[in-house]
C-alpha cells in the first residue's frame, strides 16, 4: 500500500492548505510578523498588528460580518466556552435557563452541565429520525427565564445542516439569544451573520484547512449581544479574550477564509460529488443505510451504518484508509455516538456506523480506490460473519 492512507476524515481536522503554510510561514521569521501586536510603539508591532486585522476582515468577509464583532480564540472549543458561559453568567439575573440539543458537540454539552453545577438549568431538545432540530420544539423548550439557545449549524457526525433561520426567528420572537456552532459550517455553506438572526457563532480554522490552534467568536454589536469573559489579564481583544495573539496562525485562519471565499462553491460541489460516488459504492453492498437527511447535508460528510460486520474489524482490515467510527472528540471511548442514538437509532445500527469525509486533496481516484477497498473487506467479514446474510433474506449482494 501507499506510504500514506487515503485520508477520509477531513470532518475531523484537515491538512495544511501550501497556500496558508506559507502565508503562516512569512510570519515566524525575523523579518515577517514575529513581533507582539500590542506592541505598536514599534513598526514591527504594527506590522503583526496590521496582519491580525487582515486576517479578521477575511473572517468577516467570509460571513457578512462587522471585524469588530470578532474575537480571536485558540479554537472553536473555547469561542463555545466563551460564548455560552459567558452569556449565561453575564445574563444571569434575569434567567438561569439553558436550551440547547441532545446532539451537540461534546464542548456544548459539556460547559453546560458545569453551568448546572453552578445552578442554571439546562433543557435538551432531542432531533427527529432525520438528524434535525425542529423550530417548534425549540420554542416549546424556551421558558420565560431562558438566556440562551445553543444550537450546532452542522452536525459533526452526520452532516446535517440545521434550519438556523428558523430557530433564530423563534429566539428572536421569545428575545433569547442564539449561539451557533459553526465549526463543520464555516468555509463550506453560506452564512450572513448579518442576516441570520444569531448573536454568538463559534468558529474553528483546522476544518477549512487552516492551523489547528486557532478560532474565532462572533459577537453580534446590533442589536448588542454580551458576554462575561472567562479570563482576566491585558485587557487583549476588546478585554473579551486576554493573552498575547498567535500571528503566524491568526494569519493562516485568515488566509484559509479568503482562499474559502473564493473557491466554496466549486470545492463543494465536487467534494459532494465524491461522497455521492462513496455512498453509491457502499450501498450496492447491500445492507448499507445512510444516517441522516440526505439533501439537507453538508458535502464532506457520510455517515453510514453497515450491516453483518463488526466496523472495528473493518477499520483494522483497510489500514490503507484513513475514516472514523464518529466524532473524533469521542472515538477514544466505547460509548455509541450520542448523536445516533439520540436520532432514535437502535444500539446495532449505531455500533454498526462508521463516518467518511472527503475533502479539498481527495482526488476521485482515492474514492474509486477506497470504494474497492470498502467492498472487498466488507464482502470478506460478511463471509465469515454469524450475523450474515440476515435472517429469513438467503443469500445476500
Amino acid at each position: 500500500m501507499d506510504k500514506h492512507p487515503i485520508y477520509l476524515d477531513y470532518a475531523s481536522t484537515t491538512p495544511l492548505d501550501p497556500r496558508v503554510r506559507e502565508v503562516m510561514l512569512a510570519h515566524l521569521g525575523h523579518h515577517g510578523g514575529f513581533a507582539n501586536p500590542s506592541a505598536t510603539t514599534h513598526a514591527p508591532g504594527r506590522h503583526a498588528a496590521s496582519v491580525i486585522e487582515t486576517a479578521r476582515e477575511h473572517l468577516a468577509a467570509l460571513i457578512a460580518a462587522d471585524p469588530r464583532e470578532l474575537t480571536w480564540t485558540s479554537g472553536a472549543t473555547e469561542a463555545i466556552n466563551m460564548a455560552v458561559a459567558g452569556a449565561a453568567r453575564f445574563y444571569a439575573d434575569t434567567g438561569r435557563h439553558i436550551v440547547t440539543t441532545t446532539q451537540e458537540h461534546t464542548a456544548t454539552l459539556d460547559v453546560c452541565r458545569a453551568l448546572e453545577r453552578e445552578g442554571f438549568r439546562v433543557t435538551r431538545v432531542a432531533p427527529d429520525a432525520a438528524g434535525h432540530i425542529q423550530p417548534q420544539d425549540i420554542a416549546a423548550a424556551v421558558a420565560d427565564d431562558t438566556v440562551l439557545v445553543s444550537v450546532l449549524h452542522v452536525n459533526n457526525e452526520t452532516g446535517v445542516i440545521q434550519d438556523i433561520a428558523g430557530i433564530g426567528a423563534v429566539c428572536r420572537e421569545a428575545g433569547v439569544r442564539l449561539h451557533v456552532d459553526a465549526a463543520q459550517s464555516l468555509g463550506k455553506l453560506p452564512l450572513d451573520t448579518g442576516a441570520l438572526p444569531v448573536d454568538y457563532v463559534s468558529f474553528s480554522a483546522h476544518k477549512l484547512c487552516g492551523p489547528k490552534g486557532v478560532g474565532a467568536l462572533y459577537v453580534r454589536r446590533e442589536p448588542r449581544a454580551r458576554i462575561r469573559p472567562l479570563m482576566h489579564g491585558g485587557g487583549h481583544e476588546r478585554g473579551l479574550r486576554p493573552g498575547t495573539l498567535a500571528t503566524h496562525q491568526i494569519a493562516g485562519m485568515g488566509e484559509a477564509c479568503r482562499i474559502a471565499a473564493q473557491e466554496r462553491d466549486t470545492e463543494q460541489a465536487r467534494i459532494a460529488a465524491l461522497r455521492d460516488r462513496l455512498w453509491e459504492g457502499l450501498r450496492s453492498c447491500g445492507g448499507v443505510q445512510l444516517n441522516g437527511d440526505t439533501p439537507q447535508r453538508v458535502a464532506g460528510i457520510l455517515n453510514v451504518a453497515i450491516d453483518g460486520i463488526a466496523v472495528e474489524a473493518l477499520v483494522a482490515g483497510t489500514p490503507e484508509l484513513a475514516f472514523s467510527l464518529g466524532s473524533a472528540c469521542t472515538s477514544a471511548t466505547s460509548e455509541p455516538s450520542h448523536v445516533l442514538r439520540t436520532m432514535g437509532l437502535d444500539d446495532a445500527r449505531v455500533r454498526a456506523s462508521i463516518r467518511l469525509s472527503p475533502g479539498r486533496f481527495t482526488s476521485e481516484a482515492d474514492i474509486e480506490q477506497a470504494v474497492a477497498c470498502l467492498r472487498s473487506e466488507i464482502r470478506r467479514l460478511r463471509e465469515i460473519s454469524p450475523l450474515w446474510p440476515p435472517a429469513g433474506q438467503g443469500d445476500a449482494a
